[in-house]
């Protein structure tokens, strides 16, 4: 383990996190928020001085980055991110309890959305822009995002965006992996920008459009407002529904448009399964609800920005879902554990990994009826690597332990079974909305602290894919062989 650039890495990302902060700073002064400016401006001298401090300390000349260290600079990173993000909060006390600014934070960063405020509409301007700005920093990656601007990081980076990135195969667009991670954070940067403009075309204001369109290019869904995008116009949710889906597709099908390569892109069965999902989501949601509201296009509007707010893991919401039909709930509580694309902003297993569970699933069966018979797992058009399909499976099992761990710890809580179950759901998947008593129109807040913490491990293991935070608790990771 190369300690000292573990050390050195996750300084200079505290470092960028000061920075970060200069945004929601300037609009603190802007709206005359002197008590957050304040804030933000103690937190950014500290947490910029720290990482200054600890950066020279741990300078080493040797930068090179195996698996080890990038799974373990990739969980540290993480969790001083969060632990330094809450700081704001909690000093110009619009969230006076330091765990619950921390499950905001983590909430924000992971692009969860899950929130434990009641009355959002009283957070200063400076604080919602914060805490949206998380989710935009939290979708790509911040560690991506210091692999592109950081000079002399090895090529071995590769190890931090395999670890950082969700889905089960990671690899580079370009033959160096700083530039693989400049490309992905310039298609980010232009789509986040493409869907500002939209939303300020439909009259939305230009601080409205920068809020929601942090939460969805980071498929997060922290509102400013009590009823969420509710009370927005239709065209202005539709913009919204369109862009959710577009950052739950994998961002190297944006590439190969890109490079001219269009007819590669839409051939992947990922995309397609991905589409085929959210059409038909829609289409059953949409048919179960039609009693609900008054004519057809508001039901198919409706239904289909909650089926891509919840398959994308975003979480915002058009209507409270919670007093829909119970055929509709369960349809949307089975998307919160699919997911978007891998590859992509959103969270969940994964449209990629769902499907090669059950393609392997479908060859086991076949091959219990036909012992002689020898077939491969196919996807994306030719066989899957018995790695790759060994990586899924034991995936699975791992989050599925993950899962049932949080949902038996929060079974301390004087809470139905279908709010503990959806809480578990949602937070494991990165979405923020639930059923029940963590419905989309409720708040976390009547979870007690030791829940909230539980909570928060469950969307840094979601956001993270688990062996990151795990291998990160496990001793032998630091030894130095």
């Amino acid at each position: 383990m190369n300690l000292k650039m573990v050390l050195y890495t996750t300084a200079r990302i505290m470092q960028t996190e000061a920075l970060f902060m200069l945004l929601p700073l300037a609009v603190s002064f802007i709206y005359g928020e002197y008590d957050s400016a304040q804030s933000f401006i103690i937190t950014i001298l500290t947490v910029f001085i720290l990482g200054f401090i600890i950066s020279r300390v741990t300078h080493t000349k040797n930068r090179v980055i195996y698996a080890k260290e990038g799974f373990a600079i990739v969980a540290l990173a993480w969790l001083m991110m969060s632990f330094f993000g809450a700081l704001p909060f909690v000093i110009s006390r619009d969230i006076p309890s330091y765990v619950d600014a921390f499950f905001e934070t983590v909430s924000g960063f992971t692009t969860t959305g899950a929130s434990i405020l009641n009355d959002v509409e009283a957070v200063s301007k400076g604080m919602l822009f914060w805490r949206s700005f998380t989710h935009w920093i939290g979708g790509m990656g911040v560690l991506v995002f210091v692999m592109a601007v950081i000079p002399n990081i090895s090529d071995r980076s590769i190890h931090i965006m395999r670890a950082e990135m969700p889905g089960p195969v990671i690899g580079k667009l370009l033959p160096r992996a700083k530039d693989t991670a400049k490309i992905l954070y310039l298609i980010y940067i232009v789509l986040t920008a493409a869907e500002i403009l939209f939303l300020l075309a439909g009259g939305m204001s230009l601080f409205d459009s920068l809020i929601h369109s942090f939460g969805t290019a980071g498929t997060g869904g922290f509102g400013i407002k009590a009823d969420s995008v509710s009370s927005y116009s239709p065209y202005i949710q539709w913009v919204i529904t369109i862009f959710m889906i577009i950052f739950g597709i994998n961002f190297n099908l944006f590439y190969l448009i890109l490079i001219h390569r269009a007819k590669t892109a839409f051939k992947s069965s990922e995309f397609w399964w991905y589409i085929g999902i959210a059409l038909s989501a829609t289409a059953v949601i949409a048919f179960n609800i039609r009693g609900i509201y008054h004519n057809f296009s508001d039901t198919v509007r409706n239904s289909a920005f909650q089926v891509a707010s919840i398959l994308t893991t975003t979480g915002f919401a058009t209507a409270n879902f919670d007093t829909w039909p119970e055929l509709s709930k369960t349809v949307l509580l089975l998307l919160m554990f699919i997911g978007g694309c891998a590859g992509s902003t959103a969270g969940g297993l994964k449209v990629s990994r769902v499907v090669l569970l059950f393609r392997t699933v479908k060859r086991e069966i076949n091959h219990l009826l036909h012992p002689r018979s020898v077939s491969a797992v196919r996807f994306e058009g030719k066989p899957a690597d018995i790695k790759t399909v060994m990586s899924v499976c034991v995936y699975f099992v791992f989050y599925m332990l993950c899962f049932f761990t949080i949902l038996l710890l929060l079974g301390f809580e004087p809470f139905s079974f279908e709010t503990n179950f959806s809480a578990t759901a949602s937070c494991f998947n990165n979405v923020g909305p639930g059923l029940d008593g963590v419905g989309p129109m409720v708040s976390y807040s009547g979870y007690s602290p030791f829940s909230k913490i539980i909570l928060s491990a469950a969307m840094l293991l979601g956001r993270l894919e688990i062996y990151p935070l795990i291998l990160a608790f496990v001793p032998s990771t630091w030894n130095k062989r």
